[in-house]
């Protein structure tokens, strides 16, 4: 038979404090907040997937991947990576947002991780980040580090936001006066709200962007040129025109 040593009174106290310790790990651990594996969260407001909407394009400008609302006065511009167009920029006076969608896994968000790495990127590189709850849901407040014209270092306040969907992911970047001010935060925010994904049906990586098109009548212009405004096009009237502006490349 074999039988179970007693502990001495030092060996007790040793062990004891052992276990508090590894108590409180697990209840530190139960108490933070998982970010990975979790279900994409409730869109009661938006963005909507294609299969939500009855008339995704009413309203909107068809990009393929995403519906972009249309908004007056607004300047759309697309951003390419290699032949590719990835991202459309709203530009809406001194404040932008650009969109754009990745496919997702069907049962899981991945916001939350993707959330980590934008901001270990921006630190890593000097920036600093707050990540707060805002209008739509958990999004990154950053001081991103950018050299001025005048070649000093400055840094640039932006806003990542993010929704996961159903086997998709968008994210959104607010840039200019939207990532300071709310009174012109609220109209961006809403184009993230209003805009409709497209994910298809065919098999796609995690990650993979959701690659977009131009309308049949979009004319492309290079950035910073100014186009006439033609009538018979949807672009014309108040909404800008459709134009190439640069890449912007996520950060990690």
């Amino acid at each position: 038979m074999f039988g179970r040593r007693k502990k001495s009174g030092a060996a007790e106290d040793a062990a004891s404090e052992a276990e508090q310790v590894v108590d409180a790990v697990e209840d530190e651990d139960a108490a933070a907040p998982r970010r990975v594996n979790l279900p994409p969260a409730p869109r009661p407001d938006g963005p909507w997937d294609i299969s939500e909407v009855a008339k995704p394009d009413e309203g909107r400008v068809d990009l393929g991947g995403i519906f972009v609302p249309g908004v007056e006065g607004m300047e759309l511009r697309v951003e390419v990576a290699g032949d590719a167009i990835v991202a459309a920029t709203v530009v809406l006076r001194d404040s932008a947002v650009q969109l754009q969608a990745f496919a997702a896994p069907k049962n899981e968000g991945i916001w939350g991780e993707v959330r980590d790495e934008i901001a270990t990127g921006i630190v890593q590189q000097g920036g600093a980040i707050d990540e707060v709850e805002g209008p739509l849901g958990w999004e990154l407040r950053a001081q991103v580090p950018v050299q001025l014209p005048d070649g000093n270092r400055g840094v640039q306040l932006v806003r990542f936001v993010g929704v996961d969907g159903p086997r998709w992911f968008l994210r959104g970047v607010i840039s200019g006066q939207g990532a300071v001010q709310p009174e012109a935060a609220g109209l961006l925010e809403q184009i993230v709200r209003d805009t409709v994904v497209v994910r298809g049906d065919g098999p796609m990586a995690p990650r993979d962007p959701i690659v977009l098109k131009l309308p049949n009548d979009a004319q492309m212009v290079p950035d910073g040129v100014q186009q006439e405004e033609q009538e018979n096009s949807r672009f014309s009237g108040g909404m800008g025109q459709l134009q190439r502006g640069p890449e912007i490349s996520e950060i990690r």
